[in-house]
């Protein structure tokens, strides 16, 4: 089993694609949501990996790595120190960044905080501020039907979130902003079913409509000019990371590029997956 010791525990990681570097591109890194969601619904990246190398692994507390128990691994900080780890364990000394969501953020993080061999950074249906989040999922949920606001807000508050009408309201949100393309595939279905869902409430909080936990004032749109390196930015229109506040963040990194995703929501790899390998193939190998 391919580990990597990293603070907190071992983590499991895997590589796709050309093992010798002849005329492949450089390492694409793949830093996945949640937090706690694990690789499985990205593996659509693996795609990429006819021109290099593509390599994603389970953050600690999910999927296939170690989960402890102690919450107190569960901040920005620890996670930033485990995706140098798992850098420095990878050996990666030229290498693009990909993360989509939290892995965004946590993307977002890790450049402006770590010196390294990175070549270009891709933020995908991201954010750099989890306040501006918390607005925007507040006004995307005052969108949706009233019989699906009263479950969602009446079982939060009563505690009672294994009820079945209330994860019948979270599907409604989820085939709304999240992923429209229904049925969902596998590989999300089975990320969803290994998540880490410690790591989510102790870091967002019981719900996206509760944000709580150790990252609930993290924001960092005063520092996204500190990121030089070439960047891509994508965005859903039906995201639940708001695509105004990601044209935004755009503006604020020099020279950054921005891609729009008329059908998609947060995960455009598997709504729009034409486009997103076009756009992809493309950034990368500007940058290889």
């Amino acid at each position: 089993m391919n580990t990597i010791e990293v603070p907190g525990g071992r983590v499991w990681f895997k590589r796709v694609g050309p093992t010798t570097t002849g005329r492949a591109g450089l390492p694409l890194l793949v830093v996945h949501g949640g937090p706690g969601l694990p690789h499985y619904y990205l593996n659509s990246l693996e795609r990429l990996a006819d021109q290099r190398p593509v390599l994603f692994w389970d953050q600690l507390g999910c999927g296939n790595s170690d989960r402890p128990s102690d919450t107190g691994l569960w901040t920005m900080e620890r996670s930033v120190a485990e995706m140098d780890a798992v850098i420095r364990g990878l050996g990666l000394d030229a290498f693009h960044i990909f993360g989509n969501s939290w892995g965004g953020m946590l993307a977002q993080q890790y450049v402006l905080d770590v010196p390294s061999g990175a070549v270009s950074l891709t933020i995908s249906n991201s954010t750099a501020s989890i306040p501006r989040f918390a607005d925007h999922v507040t006004r995307l949920k005052s969108q949706l039907d009233e019989a699906t606001r009263h479950a969602i807000d009446h079982h939060e508050a009563a505690g009672t979130t294994h009820a079945s009408e209330y994860q019948a309201a979270i599907m409604t949100w989820n085939e709304t902003f999240l992923c429209r393309a229904l049925p969902w595939p596998k590989d999300l279905l089975e990320a969803f079913q290994n998540m880490g869902t410690e790591i989510f409430e102790t870091m967002f909080g019981p719900s996206d409509f509760h944000i709580v936990g150790t990252i609930r004032d993290w924001d960092v749109r005063d520092r996204l000019r500190e990121i030089t390196l070439p960047t891509l930015l994508l965005a859903g229109r039906f995201d639940e990371c708001s695509p105004d506040d990601m044209r935004e963040m755009h503006e604020h990194i020099v020279g950054s590029r921005f891609e729009f995703f008329e059908k998609s929501a947060h995960l455009p790899f598997i709504e729009e997956p034409a486009k997103f390998d076009a756009v992809m193939r493309d950034f990368l190998r500007r940058y290889d």
